[in-house]
């Protein structure tokens, strides 16, 4: 005789959460600048809740460094200073250099074919004479989050998906670097040469030019 075991059902997302995700999209969109103040009261009544659940979302955002707490001030938008983004940037060069590298190692036909269809639509987005900058943004997280994923190592996973949160303070600063695209094109074009030779060495490396590339862009951009 089978013997039914209930399954309890999940649980659906906690309404912090959901709030942490809507202000979280404002920022990364612009729509809510660094350095600007968190109008509880207003963003509260605009999503027909209690201040309890956003507050509890500003922790969140706070906790990933995309809101700064201050004392009898209220909470508001992380300014990122040139050292945050110098030290940002290391990190995510170490981090991302170390799985790219593993990931020339031991990517399988299957997985180089997945960054090479990422690479083509990376090239489709940065095409000369189209405004495209959102799309090539997108697309090109997407490898990055590809190659992360390809090197199972969960834990640099969360530390790279937190540092790029705080990265995304400085969106699109790079970007409207004269040429930074077709840099960045080539940078990838590199990468993805060094991998497809299975060379964890070179691909390190094209890796960490990449990084401090984007970096000198986005520190010189206005």
């Amino acid at each position: 005789m089978s013997v039914l075991v209930a399954v309890p059902s999940l649980a659906p997302r906690a309404l912090y959460e959901e709030v942490a995700e809507l202000i979280r999209q404002r920022i990364f969109s612009g729509e809510l600048e660094p350095g600007s103040w968190i109008d509880e009261l207003q963003i509260a009544k605009a999503y027909g809740i209690s201040r309890t659940p956003l507050r509890e979302a500003l922790k969140v955002l706070a906790a990933e460094g995309l809101i700064t707490m201050k004392v009898r001030r209220g909470a508001y938008v992380t300014e990122v200073s040139e050292k945050d983004l110098r030290d940002v940037y290391h990190l995510l060069s170490l981090l991302e250099s170390d799985a790219a590298a593993v990931v020339a190692q031991t990517a399988s036909p299957a997985d180089f074919k997945k960054l090479q269809s990422l690479h083509s639509e990376l090239e489709a987005a940065g095409k000369p004479g189209k405004e495209k900058h959102d799309k090539f943004f997108e697309v090109n997280e997407a490898f990055h989050m590809c190659l992360l994923e390809l090197s199972q190592n969960k834990w640099r996973d969360q530390m790279v998906a937190d540092l790029r949160k705080v990265m995304k303070l400085n969106r699109h600063n790079s970007l409207f670097k004269t040429g930074r695209i077709t840099e960045s094109l080539q940078e990838h074009q590199a990468i993805m040469a060094a991998l497809l030779a299975k060379d964890p060495l070179a691909t390190s490396a094209r890796m960490r030019e990449h990084f401090a590339n984007g970096l000198t862009a986005a520190s010189t951009s206005p």
